[in-house]
């Protein structure tokens, strides 16, 4: 494994260590790595090494009964943090999770304004993009170098080896992971993504996944999620 590869291994603290363990050592993973180790010699890559598997950080795979799926982090410095929709306190809301916190509020009557959302990463929600790393200004960068392989073998892992996880899926990307998850041993919420452009176009507002998620834990003799943290 080259330098990339080993740092990442490494970043891992938990038991997905062992569950990735395999994965990370396939011949897609390592050359995702070389790919990595390459342009972060090149160009400002987003998030630092030490956050690229924060989702996997600070969600451990026991402790994981909630997945929400997005696309690639956000390419702005400081931004990324690992974790999908996320922006540190210091940042104003992105348009997206803007939009999340609007239906947080129709839904439940939560009122968000800080865009940090490890707390709900520490709460047992995987905060998981499709897409891990990009370059700074440039969105989609890492698109199909092999981070989309990862991600279908986590949501292949989880649907296989868990049960009554509730996998989210806004938009058409994360909803193609659809068809790796069995909707008899999970439950699937599927919605527009919440960004301006498709929310607007309807199909994200009124959707209720915040309480729907909820309900789901109850029923299952799950703790529920306090989305308010």
């Amino acid at each position: 494994m080259n330098n990339v590869g080993v740092k990442l291994a490494e970043t891992l603290n938990n038991d997905w260590k062992m569950v990735l363990n395999s994965t990370m050592s396939e011949a897609y993973f390592q050359d995702l790595a070389l790919f990595l180790d390459k342009d972060v010699n090149s160009y400002n890559v987003f998030p630092p090494i030490d956050q690229i598997l924060a989702a996997f950080q600070r969600c451990s795979f026991e402790q994981t009964k909630v997945v929400i799926i997005g696309q690639d982090p956000y390419h702005g410095a400081g931004q990324a943090q690992g974790l999908s929709f996320s922006v540190p306190s210091s940042f104003p809301l992105p348009p997206s999770l803007r939009n999340i916190y609007k239906e947080l509020f129709d839904d439940l009557r939560i009122i968000r304004n800080d865009g940090d959302l490890r707390s709900w990463a520490d709460q047992g929600v995987l905060l998981l993009n499709a897409v891990l790393t990009v370059r700074s200004g440039e969105p989609n960068s890492h698109a199909k170098r092999g981070w989309e392989e990862f991600t279908q073998e986590v949501i292949q892992i989880l649907n296989e080896e868990k049960e009554n996880v509730i996998f989210v899926l806004w938009g058409a990307y994360a909803q193609k992971l659809g068809k790796y998850i069995d909707p008899q041993r999970h439950f699937i919420i599927q919605a527009a993504h919440p960004s301006p452009l498709s929310a607007n176009r309807g199909g994200f507002f009124k959707t209720k996944p915040f309480s729907k998620i909820n309900q789901y834990l109850t029923e299952s003799g799950q703790e529920v999620i306090d989305w308010a943290l």
